[in-house]
């Protein structure tokens, strides 16, 4: 090598060394892309005490749990894998009870949960009555229930459900699309 090629490789190698130099930047967590169906409803009139509409995309599936309980659905939602379970109990003089249950419930969630949020719902030309809870928080197993009653004859607790470790800010998307059903499924409910 001749001392000039030298000269000019003792120099450019730092420089070499120095533009070489990676810096790491943490890229965002990413999820899946979750491709939600279109809105279309169907009527559900099977029931003995009630009838509600409820979305195309899921079925309606009698509890196997509770098979003396005619009126104890679940409505599953295959493409999500989660459920809204639906018991309903006649009331006998009995409607704080079945409301203390449903609050006892939800408050078994509260280790995990964030934060609740409660709307009511008030429809008093149809009779119904009752709460939706929405409980925030990463590791919450059940991100959306609700009772509704006529305060004198029927009383209905609803619970979501998802198959899956909880996870619910990746699920935001499939929750708030659920979350319309639900309040349609309220908005079409009559008692029989």
């Amino acid at each position: 090598m001749k001392p000039t090629s030298k000269l000019f490789f003792l120099l450019l190698f730092p420089l070499f060394l120095l533009s070489c130099e990676q810096v790491y930047t943490p890229k965002p967590r990413g999820y899946l892309r979750i491709d939600l169906p279109e809105k279309a409803y169907r009527s559900y009139d099977s029931l003995e005490n009630y009838r509600f509409s409820y979305p195309t995309y899921a079925k309606v599936v009698n509890d196997l749990f509770t098979a003396e309980e005619k009126d104890w659905i679940n409505i599953e939602f295959p493409d999500f894998d989660g459920n809204l379970y639906l018991s309903y109990k006649a009331i006998d003089n009995n409607l704080s009870v079945y409301v203390e249950d449903a609050r006892n419930m939800l408050m078994q969630h509260m280790p995990k949960a964030s934060g609740i949020s409660d709307s009511l719902v008030i429809l008093p030309e149809r009779e119904i009555y009752g709460v939706v809870n929405q409980l925030s928080g990463k590791g919450v197993a059940s991100p959306l229930q609700f009772y509704l009653t006529d305060s004198t004859n029927h009383f209905i607790r609803a619970a979501l459900y998802f198959n899956i470790r909880p996870n619910n800010d990746s699920m935001a998307p499939v929750i708030d699309f659920i979350k319309q059903d639900i309040r349609h499924l309220i908005n079409t409910l009559e008692w029989k």
